[in-house]
Parts: structure tokens; sequence; C-alpha cells
């Protein structure tokens, strides 16, 4: 095993997600080709520059663009999560935030013909992305959005917690609901706390200083104020260093690629990583 490679536990993890190839002539070994594209991003280089160790780059590029279409990663992650759940591995705290994404200039110049939209903005530090994530107590992703880096939080809030969907191994629905949510003030909404309230979901946000102000000012029209458990809060920090572990990986931290379909499969396989 060399740096930036798989180890035989992760490659054992991921293994038996992978898809199977049951026609057609033989192709490159899967773990050849999946160390490929983990060495590319968590080093950041372009595909021309992976090593020729793991095989033509054409070769590399075709498979993950491939996979990152048609759901593969998205399945292998959804997966490794049901087993985590039927294992009770899973701690439904769930703490939400978001990550600003700096966009290397190669990354802009896609198409737009058949592909969604970039999900790059522009703002005071150039092309910007931003990742929205729930992660549960340990820190592991649970679902996650990418769009523009000028994009409000709030207004991703409902997407995340609706991407949140884990199978059961066997039969039942797939749980979606958390039995808590922690997030910063920038979550602090009446939209955000009733859509929570409305599917009976725990919450810890604080109030922003303005809403305080608001609320004081109308006395006892302003109503009581949210409960807020400081020492619950304290446990947020997971999300920020979930984000940390994200961001190892130089390919993330920094978005190279054109379309969002491929930067989105790349955090997808980070993500998967992280269950190992």
């Amino acid at each position: 095993m060399r740096r930036h490679e798989l180890s035989d536990a992760e490659w054992e993890f991921v293994r038996p997600l992978l898809p199977e190839s049951l026609r057609g002539r033989k192709r490159l070994d899967d773990r050849t080709v999946l160390n490929g594209i983990v060495w590319k991003f968590r080093t950041g280089t372009a595909w021309r520059d992976v090593p020729e160790r793991y095989g033509p780059w054409a070769t590399l590029h075709t498979r993950f663009r491939r996979w990152a279409l048609d759901g593969t990663f998205e399945r292998m992650l959804r997966e490794a999560q049901a087993r985590a759940d039927a294992a009770g591995d899973i701690d439904w705290l769930v703490s939400v935030d978001s990550t600003v994404v700096r966009a290397h200039q190669h990354a802009a110049g896609a198409r737009k013909g058949g592909l969604r939209e970039p999900a790059l903005g522009r703002s005071r530090g150039g092309l910007t992305s931003k990742i929205h994530l729930a992660c549960d107590a340990l820190g592991r992703p649970l679902a996650f959005t990418v769009t523009s880096g000028n994009t409000n939080d709030c207004t991703q809030f409902t997407a995340v917690m609706e991407a949140i969907r884990v199978p059961r191994v066997g039969l039942g629905r797939p749980r979606v609901r958390p039995a808590h949510v922690l997030g910063d003030k920038g979550y602090s909404s009446k939209a955000i706390r009733a859509w929570l309230r409305r599917r009976g979901i725990g919450h810890t946000i604080p109030e922003r200083a303005d809403q305080i102000r608001n609320r004081l000012r109308r006395g006892s029209r302003g109503g009581r104020p949210p409960a807020f458990d400081r020492q619950l809060y304290k446990q947020r920090n997971v999300v920020e260093r979930c984000f940390n572990r994200l961001k190892q990986w130089r390919g993330i931290a920094t978005r190279y690629d054109k379309t969002v379909e491929s930067y989105q499969a790349a955090v997808t396989l980070a993500s998967l990583l992280m269950w190992a």
C-alpha cells in the first residue's frame, strides 16, 4: 500500500459495494482504478498527472464519470450507512452546517448542454462552491448538497434534511428522521423551526441577536424564547470536524471539477471512506 491509496481494511469494506462487470472484455482491476481515483482527489492533481501504475488516466476518468453519473458512489454510501444502522452504530443526534470551497479557475467554463447548474458563485474571493452537510454524532456524513458559494445556509436546510435516507437491511422503510438536530444561528428562522416541529424533530438552535431584540420589543406578544440546551449545543462541533476530515482531500478542499456531478461524486467517495 502506497501513500494516498486504500488500506486493506478500506478495500475490504468497499469491495462488496462495487458493481460487478458480468459482460464484455476483461477490464482494469477495480482496486487499481479506485486507488487511482482516490489518489487523484487526495492529492488534488490533474487526471493526466495520475501515476501510470494506476493505468491509463483516460480509463480512470471514464470509470469515475460512469460511476458518478449512474449513482454508483451514492448507492455505495447508502449501503454503508444501512450496514451501520443495522449494527446500531449510528447516533441520530444530527448536526448541520456548511463550508465554502474555493473553486480553481479550471472549474469554470463547463458547457451547459445536458448538465445541471455548475454550482459556482462569484464573490469578492472569486469563484466558490458551498457544501451543506448533515452528519451523525460521530461526525460521519449522512447527506449533503452542493450549491454556489453565495447561497444562504437556511435555504438548503430542508434539502439536506430530506436527503437523509438510510435504507434498512431487509424489510422496512428507510430512516429519514433524526432524533435531534443541532444547528448554528444561520438556521434560526421560524420556517425551519416550524418544519422541524411538524415532523416531531427536537432541535437546538440559538436565536440571532436581531430576533431576540424583536421578541423583547414586542413584549408579551413576542412569545417565549425557543428552548436552548447550552450543554447539548457544544456537541455541534462534530460537523466542523467532519468538514476538516473532508478537506484533508485536496481535490475537495479546492474544487477543480467543471461539473457539479463530478465534485459531488468526489465528496461522496470521501464520505464513504469515512464510514469505513
